[in-house]
């Protein structure tokens, strides 16, 4: 039934039709918990309110698969002005975005010049930019981009996906880069031809790019809020003798607050992902495939005021 619910919820993610609606009817049924607000205002105070906890961020404006060049570059824009507001707040926070939402279906030009705007603004307020992995077709364009920029630019990481086959031998290639990297599970649905399905399988990957980057000797994000992840990354740091400003473990916000604040206390830097904008909804989505419990939040929104 879990699995179930979970491909649903995956492929509602894609659906255009909801996605228009979603934007229309603005933040309800439960999403306002894992969304910080429809505008970088509201970002902004929920930024300040998490660094105040001792909580780092890095923030998105919510978007993907934009086939437009216009529409691409205004969500650059706003990417932008997020940075100047961070730099503006002082405040700890990075920015992610997905390659998609700044022109990486469109053509390599439009989204090479959007983030190259995106770059020069952050190396200017010394932001670090992320960007975001995405489904399995866009893996490979997305690490092209990363050599690119990473070979002009010291703000700007990735992500690498620890259920894809792939992502042992990604790590390796990328090591003479000397990348920062945020480590994730992974979200979206795949074919078992490129990923694997098992959670176990999944969960041993995980352990292992989580080691090889780390004795790499490279800034690593473990993106994660299985306990037993934060376990492993907890004896391993200490085994190895890796110093705390090495990593970092990020989780998303809303989800597991209570955790976060505690390892804050523990000493280690806690980094909350905090999305915001009005394009929210296949983010949600996946939200809720990753742990259908989550669906009590909706039921509980359907019936508020």
């Amino acid at each position: 039934m879990e699995q179930m619910l979970k491909n649903l919820f995956l492929f509602l993610s894609k659906n255009k039709g909801m996605t228009r609606a979603a934007k229309k009817y603005g933040l309800r049924f439960g999403a306002s918990r894992f969304v910080a607000g429809e505008t970088l205002e509201m970002a902004c105070k929920v930024i300040t309110d998490l660094n105040r906890m001792g909580l780092a961020v890095t923030i998105d404006y919510l978007g993907e698969f934009i086939e437009d060049e216009q529409e691409a570059r205004k969500m650059a824009d706003q990417c932008i002005e997020a940075i100047r507001m961070i730099g503006r707040n002082n405040l700890d926070s990075q920015l992610s975005l997905k390659l998609t939402s700044m022109g990486l279906d469109v053509s390599e030009r439009v989204v090479m010049d959007n983030m190259r705007r995106i770059l020069e603004e952050a190396k200017v307020h010394q932001v670090f930019v992320t960007l975001d992995m995405e489904d399995f077709p866009r893996c490979q364009p997305t690490l092209d981009v990363f050599k690119t920029l990473r070979a002009e630019y010291n703000e700007v990481g990735t992500v690498i996906q620890a259920y894809l086959y792939r992502s042992e031998k990604d790590i390796a290639e990328l090591d003479e880069l000397h990348p920062n990297l945020r480590l994730v599970k992974g979200a979206y649905k795949e074919s078992g031809e490129v990923a694997f399905a098992e959670k176990k399988a999944v969960d041993d990957n995980f352990k292992q790019i989580i080691k090889q980057h780390v004795l790499n000797g490279n800034y690593t994000a473990v993106a994660t809020h299985d306990d037993k992840i934060i376990d492993y990354t907890k004896e391993l740091v200490k085994d190895e003798g890796i110093s705390g400003d090495s990593f970092e473990f990020q989780m998303l916000y809303g989800i597991r607050n209570e955790k976060q604040l505690e390892l804050v206390n523990e000493g280690y830097k806690v980094r909350v992902y905090v999305p915001y904008g009005t394009d929210w909804y296949g983010y949600f989505m996946r939200r809720l495939a990753e742990r259908p419990a989550n669906i009590a939040f909706v039921v509980k929104g359907l019936f508020k005021k």
